[in-house]
């Protein structure tokens, strides 16, 4: 069973192990199928498709399968790797070890952004970015200069005591668990991580930035969390509603996935923090 375990545990090798089957994923051209996906769900012109990845109550379901088969294609590179996760309630810091050169590299260039060091850099030729919003083929972070601070230990905490997954009419505009998780209301939690980051993470082609898969390894962690704190309540709607995923909806682009396939991750992985928070 894979265990996925806080960034800030890595030894330095797995450190390596994990950087380098990313590495491996961008060059051989699977990596930026997956910034392709993700990017063709948040266009402004795809409305439905933003309402099954974002925006609505499928945005947890949905991205747990889509860092599940990241994580797999990882795994056929390296078997021992894992999706590590950032816990930002604890690693809040651009000085962070999360962001040393020998992870996910910190160091950026003033004028525009750009990542200068570590395994992500431009001047390593390893790390193109040819999937975007511009011609710019570097990797681009301005951290905290987006937002002050990411979410804290409390906010989290006002979350995860919220008893219901979500309310209608389920889109951006509800209150609920996933909606403040998600932070298009009320307590803005995932996207302040993102705009926290700056550069590519802040636009819809937001896995350009390997740092993606660490914060929504964590976001995947909290939804496990509030399953576990609030076992009455579960993924909503459960019967069929218009322009929202429900239960048993499929989830493109998958063919065979619904979320109702998704409410366990035990089947796939645990934490290292299961039964511990």
């Amino acid at each position: 069973m894979t265990v996925r375990k806080s960034a800030s545990t890595l030894t330095a090798d797995e450190k390596r192990a994990f950087t380098n089957a990313v590495l491996e994923l961008k060059r051989n051209g699977i990596y930026d199928q997956f910034v392709d996906v993700h990017n063709w769900f948040l266009t402004e012109d795809n409305d439905f498709g933003d309402r099954i990845a974002h925006r609505g109550p499928s945005f947890l379901p949905w991205h747990r399968r889509f860092l599940l088969d990241f994580e797999l294609h990882l795994q056929r590179v390296d078997p021992k790797v894992s999706l590590p996760y950032w816990d930002w309630t604890v690693d809040r810091s651009p000085t962070s070890p999360l962001w040393a050169a020998d992870f996910m590299g910190g160091i950026t260039r003033a004028r525009d952004g750009q990542v200068l060091d570590g395994p992500f850099a431009a001047s390593g030729g390893k790390w193109p970015i040819t999937v975007g919003v511009d011609s710019r083929q570097y990797l681009r972070r301005n951290l905290g200069s987006g937002t002050p601070q990411l979410p804290t230990k409390d906010e989290v905490k006002s979350v995860l005591a919220m008893p219901e997954y979500d309310v209608a009419p389920f889109n951006s505009a509800s209150n609920g668990f996933r909606n403040n998780l998600e932070g298009w209301r009320g307590i803005n939690i995932h996207n302040r991580v993102h705009v926290w980051v700056g550069g590519q993470m802040t636009s819809a082609a937001s896995p350009n930035d390997p740092v993606f898969w660490l914060h929504h390894a964590f976001i995947d962690m909290l939804w496990a969390e509030w399953q576990v704190r609030n076992p009455k309540s579960t993924y909503v709607p459960a019967v069929p509603t218009a322009n929202v995923v429900d239960l048993h909806s499929v989830m493109s682009p998958w063919t065979d996935v619904t979320p109702a396939d998704m409410l366990d991750h035990r089947k796939f992985y645990t934490f290292d923090t299961e039964g511990k928070r």
